[in-house]
């Protein structure tokens, strides 16, 4: 794996809601059937977190599991782990089929932080954000503005966002587009 470089050197923008580059952060994608026991062990057990359910993220500081299909997690470990966690689940996994594949260097994360986060990614996104529906652990996979993402709320007006590396500045410039203030719509 390369040096850890952060895609956007963790520009940030304070708006009426603070969007940070996170910075490089250990990220897998593991490909099997969620109900094998032997998927779940391998992916717990470099996460240290309690399996997600459906549209569920669990994440502690740099460690997580997230539902993104039946049949495909994202396991995020800390930048320089990721290589070692991809060998231990493929041992761990040996015999089943399934995939693991490091995905980090491919991959940039935002966090978006404030009172008016949840309106700055339902500017962006067509997914309901209303309080009922989207709490602390919910992941959505989707778009913001036609460029693919996920994003998960971390707790109450704090959410994370990934996308791919490549698009990294043009999510960047949305999320900030939406968070200038001013814009607030004060739907939530």
């Amino acid at each position: 794996m390369s040096d850890p470089v952060s895609a956007l050197n963790r520009v940030t923008f304070d708006g009426f809601v603070k969007v940070e580059e996170m910075g490089p952060r250990g990220m897998i994608t593991l490909r099997g059937d969620h109900a094998l026991p032997e998927v779940k062990n391998a992916a717990t057990g470099v996460a240290g977190v309690n399996f997600p359910g459906q549209r569920e993220c669990r994440v502690v500081e740099e460690r997580g599991l997230a539902w993104m299909s039946p049949d495909e997690l994202l396991v995020m470990v800390p930048h320089g782990e990721a290589d070692t966690a991809v060998a231990s689940m493929e041992s761990d996994l040996d015999g089943t089929h399934s995939l693991a594949v490091n995905v980090s260097d491919a991959r940039a994360v935002f966090r978006i932080i404030g009172p008016g986060a949840r309106e700055v990614l339902a500017k962006l996104c067509p997914v309901d954000l209303s309080p009922e529906a989207f709490v602390p652990g919910t992941i959505r996979r989707t778009r913001a503005a036609q460029v693919p993402v996920a994003f998960w709320m971390v707790e109450e007006d704090v959410f994370e966002l990934v996308c791919f590396r490549s698009v990294a500045a043009y999510v960047f410039d949305l999320l900030k587009t939406a968070a200038i203030p001013g814009s607030e719509v004060g739907y939530f």
